[in-house]
């Protein structure tokens, strides 16, 4: 048996170390690479111009965007935007009460007028340039180390996007990539007037829960449309009336053809992060306690919250979007850790790195990267020292909305009496859009009763840590038993008006003076928490620019060992518009298994129970019944198809991405991974890694048959069946 499981996992070994060249559909590459892969893409099967889909300001790359924590892509001439129903889900929680309820019921906007305002931070960002800026971002850091480094980095980063910014209603970023090795600058057009125009009802969107979610077969409809709105100028614009629908430089058309198992697909989105090129020590940190320990603290927030909740409607409905976030890192996480084993990752990545450093010592630069590899693993060693304390000290800001409220508005008083361009990054002049828009949220996104016992509870957790984690001002305000923090947190709620939305956009306003003399008792703790808060940003910074002078050293030893075995290196995913590319797929997860590619209606039928998450809603089955699907069935099947899978390469940060086919026309909306997949962000596995999305086939029916909405079939250019 011992020889049986070993056999894999030695073969990937061989693939990863570059014995043989990597998996063709392996890749989250940025759009300038793919002239250099266009070869790969035509054998693949794509009949346009790769190096067409290099330029960003052209289609079809130009209609794809950043939507939220997501991915999603324009699909009409007037601003109309399709993603996820889970990427949308907090515009969709944001506009529903216990008495008026769109997570439930869906929502249908019969006319323009009748769109609903998303949550005032929510944002649309469509690329318009992507620009190589690495000299100049580095030229004032040599010489230099840790916080020195990390602050000439972050200096010239800043110093670039404020020249970038200066072009009237442009949102520019620094994208880092391979690990400090090479800097881009990113111009964005920041849409800020978003709406809500249709979405189907949760028991759709989110069919199958979290029984479903990273599983296959599913049955999911996990789409949603908005609308992006600007200035009657034409320019971004915050939510007003009198704005218009914003016109986009181009739009996707969706397909009206049948998709099929081994036809060419491609995705085209903004991936969030994956760890690919990190070094052997961190995939064994991530298995052995990052995400063993990410699992217990998820699962506990997760009861807090649900039972803090369990008798209050109100409170139900205003936490839904923050628990289904915990729910779904869960899983992820589980997900991650049984697919890190499944494909014993670090083994793998420890025998690579083992065959790279031997490869290494031929070079005459060997005994220089050596010794820089060595020093970031003492940095590494060094952050895992305070880990669990850091870890806890960013949920309890994370989690909470009126600690996290106070804690906000202090930091940007504080960052006010700094010029400009010291000011930290998302505490700018830049930034105070964001941020009031964020202060304005809260009040559909709390309830007090849940956010003590949250609180409550974490800080219980941090009292377990070892003396010498603790941070003196957090003991200060919570007390340092758990009938102090009890007591502590009750007194901080009970006096706050920080519940209040006017008077939190006032604190914003507020100076230094004016929040010093403050009695509020929220505002009085975040003002005593800010030196701890300040200490940890310093050391992480420390260790964040050490890491910033030192990784580039393995990413050379790794890019040249894989080019000397035949292998083109992308970078890791940072939440910048990249493309991948495969086909409609079948997977073999186990001996003696098969799933097919295509799921339908009927599997719709099979698991409903009547009772969440298999509560397919009415409408739905007696259309599934009636049997009439027109020419959105798939004619193999002689039914309606539900979602499709294929083999590309995705991660966190791509739900939403359009699926587009050989010459381009949108066939699916990729919204899951596989549960064998979810490890994908630290290791690509070609026997396991696959992508589930929403065929369009379906999205068609259902607004043409279910919950019809024939003027925006018809806005999309597309036929009611």
């Amino acid at each position: 048996m011992r020889h049986r499981l070993l056999l894999p996992a030695l073969a990937y070994a061989l693939i990863a170390a570059g014995a043989t060249p990597a998996c063709a559909d392996e890749g989250m590459w940025m759009p300038s690479q793919l002239p250099d892969i266009a070869g790969q893409m035509k054998a693949a099967g794509f009949e346009g111009r790769p190096e067409a889909l290099s330029e960003l300001a052209q289609p079809p790359m130009n209609a794809v965007v950043k939507v939220g924590g997501g991915s999603g892509a324009f699909v009409s001439a007037d601003g109309l935007v399709l993603t996820n129903h889970h990427v949308a889900f907090g515009v969709i929680q944001y506009n529903s009460t216990s008495g008026r309820d769109l997570i439930a019921d869906g929502f249908v906007a019969a006319d323009r007028a009748a769109e609903l305002p998303a949550n005032p931070d929510y944002r649309v960002l469509v690329t318009t340039g992507f620009e190589r800026i690495t000299d100049r971002v580095l030229a004032a850091a040599g010489g230099k180390r840790g916080r020195a480094y990390f602050d000439a980095v972050d200096a010239a980063g800043k110093t670039a996007v404020a020249e970038c910014e200066q072009a009237p209603a442009q949102r520019c970023s620094i994208a880092n990539m391979y690990y400090g090795s090479d800097f881009y600058l990113v111009r964005q057009l920041e849409l800020r007037d978003i709406r809500l125009v249709y979405a189907p009802p949760g028991s759709i969107g989110n069919y199958g829960g979290e029984v479903d979610n990273f599983m296959w077969p599913r049955h999911s409809g996990d789409f949603t449309l908005l609308r992006a709105y600007v200035g009657p100028d034409g320019r971004p614009a915050d939510h007003s009336p009198g704005n218009v629908p914003f016109k986009p430089p181009a739009h996707l058309q969706m397909s009206t053809r049948n998709v099929k198992q081994g036809d060419y697909a491609m995705l085209a989105g903004y991936p969030g992060i994956t760890f690919r090129h990190r070094m052997a020590s961190e995939f064994a940190g991530q298995v052995e306690w990052q995400l063993p320990s990410r699992i217990a603290l998820y699962r506990r927030m997760i009861e807090v919250i649900e039972r803090a909740g369990a008798s209050d409607a109100e409170a139900r409905v205003r936490y839904a979007s923050q628990l289904r976030g915990l729910l779904n890192g869960l899983k992820r996480a589980q997900g991650e850790l049984d697919g890190l084993r499944r494909s014993d990752a670090v083994s793998v990545r420890r025998a690579d790195e083992t065959a790279m450093l031997a490869w290494l010592d031929g070079r005459a630069d060997a005994d220089a990267i050596r010794a820089d590899i060595a020093a970031a693993q003492a940095v590494l060693d060094e952050v895992a020292a305070t880990r669990d304390r850091d870890q806890l000290v960013a949920q309890i800001l994370r989690q909470t909305q009126l600690l996290r409220a106070a804690v906000t508005v202090q930091r940007l008083a504080l960052e006010r009496d700094k010029p400009g361009a010291e000011r930290e990054s998302g505490y700018q002049q830049r930034d105070e859009a964001l941020i009031e828009g964020q202060l304005r949220q809260v009040q559909r996104r709390y309830a007090p009763s849940v956010e003590q016992a949250l609180l409550t509870d974490l800080v219980l957790q941090y009292l377990t840590l070892p003396a010498d984690q603790h941070l003196p001002e957090f003991d200060a305000v919570f007390g340092t038993s758990p009938e102090q923090v009890r007591a502590s947190v009750g007194a901080l709620y009970a006096g706050t008006a920080l519940g209040d939305e006017e008077v939190r956009v006032a604190a914003m306003q507020a100076d230094r003076d004016a929040l010093a003399a403050s009695q509020d008792p929220l505002l009085r703790a975040a003002a005593r928490l800010m030196p701890a808060l300040l200490r940890l940003e310093d050391a992480f910074k420390t260790h964040e620019g050490e890491l910033l002078r030192l990784r580039p050293a393995y990413m050379r030893a790794l890019t040249g060992f894989r080019e000397a075995n035949g292998q083109a290196v992308y970078p890791d995913a940072n939440s910048t518009l990249r493309v991948s590319y495969g086909r409609i797929s079948t997977l073999d997860p186990r001996d003696g298994v098969r799933y097919r590619p295509l799921t339908t209606v009927q599997g719709i039928v099979e698991k409903h129970t009547g009772e969440e998450p298999f509560d397919a809603p009415r409408p739905l089955l007696e259309a599934i019944a009636r049997g009439d699907f027109g020419s959105t069935a798939e004619p193999s099947l002689d039914t309606q198809t539900v979602n499709f899978m294929t083999n590309l390469d995705t991660t966190g940060g791509n739900s939403g991405s359009p699926v587009l086919d050989a010459e381009g026309r949108l066939i699916g909306l990729n919204f899951d991974s596989n549960w064998e997949a979810v490890s994908a962000s630290w290791m690509y596995d070609p026997r396991y890694k696959r992508a589930i999305h929403v065929d369009m086939r379906y999205l068609r029916w259902l607004m043409s048959k279910v919950y019809p909405a024939p003027h925006l079939l018809e806005e999309m250019r597309l036929p009611a069946e």
